[in-house]
């Protein structure tokens, strides 16, 4: 993977922080690529991590993500068809549909978040640990915007 190979030091924080943002998914893109054949774009795995380790209905996934309701429904159909969740009716309104990740779903999920690990181990050995805690902690604070 290719790092950066323009300056910078010219680019303010929103650009910044979107520069870094698509160097490490795409570090954890291809590393997931060469771990599996399974394609899953990056609003599939963004749905795949709202709804881990849960059951909970395809209505309130479309109100907690930030993309589009049609899209939502869309990566879902998508993530469905390659068996990494499945879908089932609701038992408290005939409407609504419930959601979950399958087996497989779930295996997929877990190693995607182990190649995130290992690529944050990688920005720790790069930046040192104690800078990356601060990095942390400063991008969950409350920015007043």
């Amino acid at each position: 993977m290719k790092s950066l190979e323009y300056p910078l030091d010219t680019l303010g924080i929103v650009n910044l922080i979107s520069e870094r943002q698509v160097v490490l998914q795409q570090m954890a893109n291809h590393t997931w690529e060469e771990y599996s054949d399974i394609k899953i774009s990056n609003s599939e795995w963004y749905i795949m991590a709202r709804i881990y380790g849960q059951k909970t209905t395809i209505s309130m996934v479309t109100k907690n993500v930030t993309i589009t309701r049609q899209a939502t429904h869309k990566n879902i159909k998508s993530l469905e068809a390659k068996g990494l969740v499945e879908i089932s009716n609701a038992e408290h309104n005939k409407r609504d549909k419930c959601i979950q990740l399958t087996k497989l779903g779930e295996q997929c999920f877990k190693k995607y978040e182990e190649i995130k690990d290992q690529i944050e181990k990688k920005v720790a050995q790069n930046i040192g640990a104690e800078r990356l805690t601060l990095l942390k902690d400063i991008l969950k604070m409350n920015w007043g915007i």
